[in-house]
């Protein structure tokens, strides 16, 4: 896959089949509108490509808004590459670009600099200065500019449609099944282990302290079930999303203890995949009722199959 942040960085003369949105997740009603770019592109002989944005249109119309994405920009790339998407563009949300109406974003960009041939939007895509391009003005615009236009239908899972906002919704309601079932795939965190205060290495829980990007989303505060992978190994975790009120902390720290594993990991990269929520964040009244839930909590997570 080729990544451009530059418009004039792509060769034009080859047309593409083309979508655009955040895709925050990657979710599975993205990957549906991927796979229909790749089989629309493939009967008329064109490249697929995806047109993001980074950072996310919100920071730049609401900058005090503490939003949280589902993905950072390497997770989002990652995943567009997985699902076999040709060429993607991370365009900067800049003044320039956010005060093009939609008729100048596809005369523009998407016709005179990007040879978009098909386009296929989201059930409730809109774009441009206003939001005043939208299915309608692609239909009205299509056959002058020599592209064809298709939208796609909102997916549901339960009678729900998918959307990243219903995910980020789930998973600060500690409904990890939920929020997988409509990525599709594991919610993942990941980051570089770093030094924390080493109370559970007193306790028999040594943990890592994972350091993550500012902009991820974190699931509800309590413990879960998670697969840690560390130097391309996996294994089984239980994760601590929280404060540790035991022992009267006050800040958010993400913690992994990793079954059946021995080793110095300081500024190691760790990725752990949320697979199932135990409990609440809990305040225990020693350390003892701690060690008794962790054990139980150790239990569930050895028995948990993956």
């Amino acid at each position: 896959m080729k990544v451009f942040r530059n418009f004039s960085d792509y060769p034009s003369q080859k047309p593409l089949a083309l979508s655009l949105g955040m895709f925050d997740g990657v979710h599975l009603g993205h990957k549906c509108i991927i796979d229909e770019l790749k089989k629309v592109g493939s009967a008329h002989h064109l490249e697929t490509a995806v047109l993001t944005f980074w950072p996310h249109p919100r920071f730049v119309f609401n900058p005090n808004e503490n939003l949280k994405l589902l993905n950072t920009l390497d997770e989002k790339t990652l995943l567009m590459e997985k699902y076999g998407i040709n060429n993607l563009f991370l365009k900067e949300f800049d003044d320039e670009f956010r005060n093009l109406t939609g008729e100048e974003f596809v005369r523009q960009i998407l016709v005179d600099k990007l040879n978009v041939k098909y386009l296929i939007i989201g059930y409730d895509h809109s774009f441009g200065k206003n939001k005043s391009g939208n299915f309608e003005l692609l239909q009205n615009l299509s056959k002058e500019l020599d592209f064809e236009v298709e939208q796609m239908e909102a997916i549901n899972i339960h009678e729900n449609n998918i959307s990243s906002t219903k995910i980020r919704n789930a998973l600060l309601a500690g409904n990890i099944l939920e929020a997988n079932e409509m990525l599709g795939y594991s919610y993942s965190v990941s980051g570089t282990v770093v030094h924390g205060k080493k109370l559970g290495r007193t306790i028999g829980y040594p943990t890592a302290n994972i350091e993550t990007e500012s902009i991820k989303l974190l699931p509800k505060k309590g413990a879960y079930i998670v697969e840690a992978f560390v130097k391309d190994q996996q294994y089984k975790g239980m994760l601590s999303v929280g404060t540790n009120p035991t022992v009267n902390g006050d800040k958010l720290t993400v913690e992994v203890y990793i079954l059946d594993f021995e080793g110095d990991i300081y500024d190691e990269k760790i990725t752990v995949k949320f697979r199932d929520f135990l409990h609440e964040e809990i305040k225990f009244e020693g350390l003892e009722k701690l060690i008794e839930r962790l054990d139980e909590d150790k239990r569930l997570t050895g028995e948990f199959i993956f």
